[in-house]
Parts: structure tokens; C-alpha cells; sequence
């Protein structure tokens, strides 16, 4: 897999999964905070299919190696 997701898109995948996945202890306790898992997975692979369908890239050209 070639990354792309950059470190700035990295940082706001944990904030944003991080804050779905609390949904699921605080606040209105929804299983539905269990997507915050996709964009921590995302986040620690460095690699979102959706940026890959789409041709997009948040990492430098030169950091896309595996």
C-alpha cells in the first residue's frame, strides 16, 4: 500500500476518531460512535481508500514510498 495520507490528515483522523469512539462512553452512548474506528485505522496505516478512488494525496511526493 502506498501511503497517502499526510501528517496534518493523520492528527485530525485521531482527533475526529477519538471523539466519535467517546460517543460510545459519554454523552448519548450510541454504538454509532464505533465508526471513529475507520479514521484511527486510516490514521495509524497512513493509507484511506476513499483518498485512493479519488486520486488524492495529503503526503508529500517524495514521503509515498511504503
Amino acid at each position: 500500500m502506498t501511503r497517502n495520507v499526510g501528517t496534518l490528515d493523520r492528527i485530525l483522523r485521531v482527533g475526529i476518531g477519538i471523539a466519535l469512539l467517546a460517543l460510545v462512553f459519554v454523552g448519548p452512548q450510541t454504538l454509532w460512535g464505533l465508526i471513529g474506528l475507520v479514521p484511527l485505522a486510516t490514521a495509524f496505516a497512513g493509507f484511506c481508500p476513499a483518498y485512493r478512488l479519488l486520486g488524492l494525496y495529503t503526503l508529500a511526493r517524495d514521503q509515498r514510498k511504503a
